[in-house]
């Protein structure tokens, strides 16, 4: 028995010392370049010295406006994470429409991860960055930080960032459970996130192209026609 346990614990800390030092600092960074992943974004010091941070990225075929209206309206209950539905959204398709509702932003609006928990808009630099904070809604009890950041590459593509920030509760069980699950397991529900926000908003930029291609062809026709 005593063997068993010997083994057992080598092999959970083989396993702890392979996530802590190989996998977790790529996963942390997920798609994003070493610059991005460096670079001081808004509101980094909001959390200084964090035991966790970090910095994930996809490159969108489309504007940081086109992008944006996708990101104001995140939440369980009103469009979705567009990831994990059956999980993050009580099983209700995430939308792929743009709903008017849901398209006021202010700080304190609130952005629900369940129908227990939530993270309010503690700022944000319309089109290109919302903090995002968990917590209550007057702000008095703040923690972490959730970060949207758009980067314009050129006309028609954005870097999507998102960056999290926060310290563990090392004296708080209960809490610190929470977030060490959150450690292992949030790239998998982020990842899924970036990437049903670039389909949505890549989709909107295509039809809006193609809207506009149709418009000027008929312009043409017309002054053609007008002309002959």
């Amino acid at each position: 028995m005593m063997k068993r346990w010997l083994v057992g614990g080598a092999l959970a800390g083989g396993l702890l010392a392979a996530y802590v030092g190989i996998i977790r600092p790529r996963q942390m960074r997920w798609g994003a370049t070493p610059e991005e992943a460096s670079r001081r974004l808004p509101y980094d010091e909001i959390v200084p010295n964090p035991t966790w941070s970090s910095t994930r990225a996809v490159t969108v075929q489309a504007t940081p406006e086109q992008i944006w209206p996708w990101l104001v309206q995140v939440g369980w209950g009103k469009a979705g994470w567009y990831g994990y539905d059956l999980i993050d959204n009580g099983g209700k398709p995430s939308s792929w429409e743009i709903l008017p509702e849901h398209q006021h932003l202010e700080i304190g609006t609130k952005f629900p991860m369940s129908p227990f928990t939530a993270m309010y808009c503690r700022d944000f630099a319309e089109p290109r960055w919302m903090l995002l904070r968990m917590g209550n809604e007057d702000g008095s009890r703040d923690i972490g930080s959730f970060l949207y950041y758009l980067d314009p590459i050129d006309e028609n593509q954005t870097r999507l960032i998102i960056r999290m920030r926060d310290k563990y509760r090392w004296l708080n069980p209960a809490v610190l459970a929470m977030q060490l699950a959150v450690d292992v397991g949030d790239i998998f529900f982020q990842w899924a996130h970036l990437q049903g926000t670039k389909a949505r908003a890549e989709r909107m930029a295509r039809l809006q192209s193609e809207s506009a291609d149709a418009g000027a062809v008929v312009s043409v026709n017309v002054q053609s026609t007008i002309e002959e």
